[in-house]
């Protein structure tokens, strides 16, 4: 190894540190600006979209007040009591009730197409069109918004100093900008008709008209993210903007004409979005652009729209880029001066130490390890390499001990690792049935929710719509009800707690009840139900709730599972070996040889059928073909778990055969057939009002 002397390796470890540490604070540095740059761009981008949305909101909404207030001034019971001569008198009242942003109120005769009261002036400010509206107004006949005539009308444009040349965004910029009237911003000019009752009949008499400039904002300083208001028509007039001597012009006269089309077409076709602009206002200044599109208030015309945009200059929105940028290089500073103080005081005090310490560590593994470094000159040095020493010498002791410790562990790594895959599976069991389940009871009790609410909130339009939403609820109740049944009933299987009432019964009667309670969702998806009930009775020991149950279980799964084709019930009788007595009770009938009679029910489907490999799987608690919350079928994985149950409980079974996949499923459940079963007997007066035999 080669010896470097104490002043080349501080200039080697000075020249390293530095190449490291400033390249990669510079890039940093970098990053951050552009990082904050993006930031307050997408902030400033995101913020003008939004306050174009409001702002097209806003004028949106006034017109649509102009409209409604003055329809509601028009049919204004005043104007049929008022003499002719205070008219002037109620025009000025009425002119202060209305909102503030109406510029002009005036009544016009149109008879005589005279002005006779007016808030501004006796100049007309709209030409009234002749025949608009029917001379005689039919009785209890209310205006609407198609009786209001709507007109725009645009500002003077100003001469001497204001000229085409494009403008800044400064408020002085701005000739007009802070004036009030209708010489500020285009204005919609709205007229309504005026009845007088004369005689029986309703006669058309005058138009009362109002002015009121566009709300806008029209001005946008620095640091606000709000910008200021320019609207625009879909043919392309600019209806209003900070300088109105703009007011008035068409975007294919602007130098960001382009851009500017791009933004109508966007606006037209429902885009809420944003864009630069380069030349829209003064050559060099860029611009962030916000835009919605609004109806145009002017026609009913669908594709008729104004386009709303929220200007402001990009670095009034990135005004606060100026401040990161100065902590930044002061930051930067600091961090190289620090790195270079440190590089001094590392390589004089501790580099040299450290490599002589760092050959010992790499030679001490060779078959002639060096003595390892002593009389440092710091003391904590000297301890680090006693301590060194030591180690080494209680590694090569132990080396030996953890080499025999190792084998011993790569045993129980194996034994853990098996415990690890099934406390896996298990897991993964757990947190299906978690998801399922809470899915399965979110969803009814949601729909309870919602349409108790409904009801409450008083948003029903009949009595028969209220019943149905309650008995919509009702229904979504009871299948709550039957996911925490089935829950509580596995618990008490695992628990060992479930109770089994027995009961002489007749299990055609039994099915015959379970078959009634699916056959509204067996006809709601269209599914053919094959089904013919014995004549005779088939008697068997059971309990016959827990009995349904599990008929209704296997039902719903062939229902649910089978999206078209048919659904086919058979029960048959057939002779088993005899085995262990029979729920602890009488006998069975037993036939020649120790057998025994069971009947068997069949429910057979054509739905989507089950693999092989998983059908043992379904008699497992919380177990599912498909246990993933995106499947289209409902359920928690417990009903042929708890059918299952039940059965062996009563000295049943529960079978499941399936060819395949897409091959329909056949479930049996079988049961012993009870001695006085009524294909021996039939006769009502051997069974008790509870359902048990009477002893002979």
């Amino acid at each position: 190894m080669v010896n470097l002397g104490q002043s080349s390796f501080r200039r080697i470890l000075l020249s390293r540190i530095l190449l490291l540490s400033v390249p990669v604070l510079l890039v940093g540095e970098y990053v951050t600006y552009r990082k904050a740059r993006s930031t307050l761009l997408e902030t400033a981008r995101q913020n003008l979209t939004e306050s174009a949305v409001r702002k097209a909101e806003t004028i949106e909404q006034w017109a649509k007040s102009l409209k409604s207030n003055l329809i509601g001034a028009s049919e204004s019971s005043m104007l049929q009591s008022v003499d002719p001569k205070d008219y002037q008198k109620f025009i000025a009242q009425l002119g202060q009730r209305l909102p503030a942003q109406v510029d002009c109120l005036q009544l016009t005769n149109l008879q005589t197409n005279q002005v006779i009261a007016s808030t501004c002036g006796q100049q007309p400010i709209q030409s009234l069109p002749a025949k608009f509206w029917p001379p005689v107004q039919q009785q209890q006949t209310l205006l609407d918004d198609k009786s209001v005539y709507i007109s725009l009308s645009l500002p003077h444009q100003r001469q001497g100093k204001a000229n085409d040349q494009n403008v800044a965004l400064a408020a002085e910029d701005f000739p007009g900008a802070g004036k009030e009237g209708s010489e500020r911003q285009a204005s919609l000019v709205l007229s309504a008709p005026v009845y007088i009752r004369q005689g029986n009949s309703l006669q058309l008499s005058y138009a009362l008209s109002l002015q009121s400039a566009l709300p806008v904002q029209t001005s946008a300083p620095k640091g606000s993210l709000a910008g200021y208001t320019v609207a625009i028509d879909q043919d392309g007039t600019i209806l209003a903007h900070p300088n109105i001597n703009r007011v008035g012009r068409n975007i294919d006269a602007e130098a960001d004409a382009d851009r500017l089309k791009s933004i109508v077409r966007r606006a037209i076709a429902g885009g809420q979005a944003f864009l630069h602009l380069f030349s829209f206002e003064r050559n060099g200044v860029e611009l962030l652009a916000g835009y919605a599109a609004i109806p145009s208030p002017l026609t009913k015309q669908e594709n008729s729209k104004w386009i709303i945009l929220a200007v402001s200059r990009l670095d009034y929105a990135l005004s606060g880029l100026e401040e990161i940028q100065q902590v930044l290089f002061n930051l930067i500073v600091g961090l190289v001066a620090a790195s270079i103080i440190a590089t001094l005081y590392l390589s004089r005090d501790l580099a040299r130490p450290l490599e002589k310490l760092r050959d010992y560590a790499l030679n001490v593994d060779t078959e002639a390890p060096p003595a390892v470094p002593q009389n440092f000159k710091i003391r904590e040095f000297n301890q680090l390499s006693e301590a060194l020493n030591s180690m080494v010498e209680g590694l090569r002791s132990r080396a030996k001990a953890l080499e025999i410790k190792t084998k011993e562990a790569e045993v129980k790594t194996k034994e853990a690792q098996v415990a690890t895959e099934e406390a896996q599976v298990a897991n993964r069991l757990k947190d299906e049935f978690l998801g399922n389940i809470s899915h399965e009871l979110r969803t009814p009790l949601n729909g309870i929710i919602g349409l108790i609410q409904l009801v409450r909130d008083d948003f029903c339009d009949s009595r028969d719509e209220e019943m149905e939403y309650l008995q919509q609820a009702h229904d979504s109740s009871k299948k709550l009800l039957n996911i925490i049944d089935d829950i509580l009933d596995i618990a008490k299987i695992e628990a060992g707690i479930f109770a089994i009432d027995f009961k002489v019964v007749d299990i055609t009667q039994v099915l015959q009840e379970a078959i009634d309670s699916q056959t509204l969702k067996i006809e709601e998806k269209g599914l053919k139900l094959s089904w013919l009930k014995p004549d005779d009775k088939i008697i068997v020991r059971a309990d016959p709730e827990k009995l349904k149950q599990v008929f209704v279980h296997v039902l719903s799964n062939a229902v649910k599972f089978t999206k078209s084709g048919s659904i086919s019930i058979s029960v048959r009788l057939e002779s088993r070996k005899k085995s262990a007595s029979l729920n602890g009770s009488a006998e069975s009938t037993t036939g020649q040889g120790g057998q025994r009679d069971w009947v068997v029910v069949t429910i057979k489907d054509t739905g989507k059928g089950i693999a092989p490999e998983q059908q043992q799987k379904l008699f497992q608690p919380f177990v599912m073909v498909d246990g993933s919350r995106t499947r289209t079928e409902g359920g928690n994985g417990l009903g042929l778990a708890i059918s299952l149950r039940i059965m062996e409980s009563m000295s049943g079974s529960v079978t499941l055969d399936s060819a395949g996949e897409n091959q329909g499923t056949a479930v049996m459940i079988s049961l012993p057939v009870y001695h006085q079963s009524s294909f021996y007997f039939d006769s009502h007066d051997l069974v008790t009002e509870n359902g048990n035999v009477k002893s002979l």
